[in-house]
């Protein structure tokens, strides 16, 4: 018979394709897809922009229960806090120092800037007579650095304010040297050592903060309520004191608020002119006096300021015409100049 070819298709069957993908086990590899994991895991579970969730007015209120310590911690979580809260910034702070500052607000006002004081009157600021005038409130404080005068004003009332939020930094650094019983470090009269004044200029670059930055000076308020509770506790440890002091409670700690400076007390009206002072020194709330009659403390007005400038016109005037008048009694000026002609 004759032989019949058969396909050689048809000898091997069906072909069944069972072709799988190489499996890549090299370390680079397998190093690339943990990270490609752990990189989809972690866009998976990232929460949402918590500002994205919550109305304005409501985030709003939410930070203004935070302390100013806590607003600048805040900032460095991401940049979307930083930016709102640097958006907001006057109105956050002026809300946090209403109700937790209400009464260090008023005793540590901010001095005036130069910049906004009426140009026609910023140079008599700067006669050097004036300046020598004060003096008295500059050269003896070996622990306050003076305000530069071209950028704070410098009539009484801003100097004293100056050198009154220059002791609330100056008081908050050796707070760990009074809580130990260590002895702050003195300095002879006349000496000027490095050490204190890299201190002293640091303490005045952060009054500088304050004076443009609403939240830095929420912030001062914070760290003196702190000394001001941690120097009353010192003080009712020590049983052999037995002076007047401002009633205060655990709770009054807690709330982190200067409600109980409100109450009756002693007042504060001595200036801790060296750092001696600072061992004794319970309650720095300057600028204030308790009413007898009224039962409540009653403050300087932020408006004595407008007052001293007043009076810094009232004496450059005076001057000017002290001037005329001795320029009138000498007569005028010979002219020791020959002229042509004459011998």
């Amino acid at each position: 018979m004759p032989k019949v070819d058969i396909p050689e298709d048809e000898e091997l069957g069906v072909l069944e394709d069972k072709t799988e993908a190489l499996t890549l086990r090299s370390k680079r590899t397998e190093r690339a897809r943990k990270k490609q994991t752990k990189k989809a895991m972690r866009a998976k579970g990232a929460p949402q922009d918590f500002l994205s969730l919550l109305p304005y007015e409501l985030i709003i209120e939410i930070l203004i229960l935070l302390k100013p310590s806590e607003l600048f911690l805040l900032q460095q979580t991401s940049k979307s806090f930083y930016h709102f809260i640097a958006q907001e910034e006057a109105r956050i702070a002026r809300a946090v120092a209403g109700w937790r500052y209400a009464s260090l607000q008023k005793s540590f006002r901010l001095p005036v800037l130069v910049a906004d004081i009426d140009p026609a009157i910023q140079h008599l600021l700067q006669i050097p007579e004036r300046q020598e005038i004060l003096t008295i409130h500059k050269k003896p404080y070996q622990h306050i650095k003076p305000p530069e005068p071209t950028e704070v004003c410098t009539c009484l009332t801003c100097t004293l304010r100056w050198s009154a939020l220059a002791i609330i930094v100056d008081f908050a650094h050796w707070q760990g040297n009074l809580d130990k019983g260590e002895p702050i470090p003195m300095i002879p009269r006349g000496k000027l050592p490095e050490w204190n004044q890299a201190i002293i200029s640091a303490h005045a670059d952060i009054v500088c903060k304050a004076l443009y930055s609403p939240l830095w000076y929420a912030r001062l308020l914070e760290l003196h309520l702190d000394s001001t509770t941690r120097s009353i506790r010192r003080h009712v440890a020590n049983k052999g004191n037995k002076r007047r002091r401002f009633r205060m409670t655990d709770e009054d700690v807690n709330s982190g608020t200067d409600a109980f400076l409100n109450r009756s007390g002693p007042p504060s009206l001595d200036f801790p002119y060296h750092r001696d002072n600072y061992y004794l020194l319970e309650t720095f709330v300057p600028n204030r006096s308790w009413s007898q009659d009224m039962s409540k403390w009653l403050y300087v007005p932020a408006e004595q300021h407008d007052r001293d400038i007043e009076f810094v016109v009232m004496w450059a005037e005076r001057r000017r015409r002290a001037e005329l008048e001795q320029r009138s009694i000498a007569g005028p000026t010979p002219n020791l100049v020959s002229q042509p002609g004459t011998a």
